[in-house]
């Protein structure tokens, strides 16, 4: 058994949890904030047989896609106004694999 642990954007993760739970996996989606930008993400958590890891891969990487944005320069004074915008590359998933040595359902 594998837990496959990914997150994602919080725009991507609607379609991503529909799209796995009609591929017939169980999903537990965790509400996170952090990372790159502080904008809110989402972390999947997803039991599969070891056999089953590429399939759900290829599911969130057909619903993660990455994407460019354009967001305000932040200054690090906090009174200044910002005062360009930069293009960024955000979107995507992290995934982790973890060996799993029990799972059950209750």
């Amino acid at each position: 058994m594998k837990l496959v642990i990914a997150v994602v954007q919080d725009e991507d993760s609607e379609a991503t949890v529909q799209a796995l739970t009609e591929h017939e996996y169980r999903v537990t989606r965790l509400a996170t904030t952090g990372g790159f930008l502080r904008r809110g993400n989402t972390t999947l958590m997803i039991g599969v047989d070891g056999a089953q890891v590429d399939d759900v891969v290829a599911v969130l990487r057909q619903k993660c896609r990455r994407r460019t944005v354009f967001t305000p320069l932040v200054s690090e004074t906090p009174m200044m106004l910002p005062s360009s915008v930069v293009e960024v590359e955000v979107g995507g998933a992290t995934v982790f694999v973890l060996d799993m040595e029990r799972f059950e359902q209750v």
